[in-house]
Parts: structure tokens; sequence; C-alpha cells
């Protein structure tokens, strides 16, 4: 009986510095897993409102290991415009997105950034998050949806966007933090002084 109980119980503390172990893995590959806005420029010209934008990207081991097996990654853009309104919830603007991939072809060993159907050959994923990173010249809005001389709010993050990934790995995104890479909201503001519209 007390051997049975020695056993039992050795049993149950392999078990349980296993579990711990497994944890203390997925802590560490998460920590390892950033997202940062670090740069925001809204600019005007040819009748829009375009930005320029710079971010950093730490990828886990999961998402690198997916996209060199031919997995391929969509990273999303998403920017809010509203102004303020004093007597109620500022009244929004502009909601918008911008969606990329990173795609390797294994059996051409060749790797692509794409934004819909125009897409970059690069050398490595490295490069491929580099070009990710930096965005130049994004048309966000129209014009005319602002007023002139009126200050506007916005906020912009960049996401990993799991809606994109196969079945299998949405169900396996949902459970584990390796598949979760979302910046917080980063904030700017701007205006359109009377005869910027027509740069």
């Amino acid at each position: 009986m007390t051997a049975y109980l020695t056993r039992r119980t050795m049993q149950g503390c392999v078990l349980l510095a296993l579990v711990l172990a497994g944890s203390l893995l997925s802590t560490n590959a998460a920590a390892t897993t950033d997202a940062r806005i670090t740069h925001i420029e809204p600019l005007i010209g040819e009748g829009h409102l375009t930005m320029d934008l710079d971010a950093s990207l730490k990828l886990s081991a999961v998402m690198l290991d997916a996209a060199e097996r031919g997995v391929p990654l969509y990273f999303t853009l998403d920017v809010k415009i509203t102004t303020p309104r004093w007597w109620w919830w500022d009244r929004p603007i502009v909601e918008t997105s911008l969606t990329r991939r990173i795609s390797y072809n294994t059996l051409t060993r060749q790797w692509r950034v794409a934004t819909g159907d125009l897409f970059l050959p690069v050398a490595s994923i490295k490069d491929a998050v580099a070009v990710l990173e930096k965005v130049r010249g994004w048309p966000v809005a129209p014009l005319d949806r602002f007023d002139r001389n009126v200050r506007y709010d916005g906020e912009v993050r960049i996401r990993l966007d799991t809606s994109h990934l196969a079945r299998p790995l949405k169900l396996d995104a949902r459970n584990r933090g390796d598949w979760s890479l979302t910046s917080s909201w980063a904030p700017f503001d701007f205006s359109i002084r009377k005869g910027e519209e027509s740069k």
C-alpha cells in the first residue's frame, strides 16, 4: 500500500513538473513576441489623406516555423479617425484597414510580401518582416470626409490577422499565445488647413 502511494505521488509530481515546464515554455515564447507602432505621419496628397507608418514586429518561433513550412501569414493595419464632440462621444469619421501577406513557396524557396494582387519578392523572412514594418503613402480616406481647420484624432494598430488561417490553425491560434501578435493602439492627430487639399 505504501509503495503504491509512493508511486502515485511520484507520478503526480512528474505530471505537475511537465505541466509547469510547458507553461514556462509557452510564457517564454509569448514574451519573445512583440508588435509596436513606432512612427505615424498623416500626409495630404492627390485629394487623399495618406499615411506613412513604421512598426516593429517580433514574430514567435511558432509563426516563423509555420511560415517556413509554407503557411501564409496575414498582417492587418487598422486605422480609426474621429472628431471630438463636447456634448457626446467622439464622432467616427474613418475606419479602414490594410492587409498584407507574407508567404513562402517551398518548391521555389522564394519569399513574397503581397498587398492584394501585387507582390514583392524578398530574400528571407527577415526581409519580409522589414517590408511589413514600413508603410508609405497609404491612402486612408478622401479629403472630402474632413472639414478644414478642424482637429481630428486617430489611432492605429498592427496585428497578425488569424482570421485568414486554415481552420485547424485557427483553433490552435485561439488556444495558444504563440499566435497572438497585436500592438497597442497608437494615437495621432491632424488638421487640414485651407489650401492643402489642392496639393
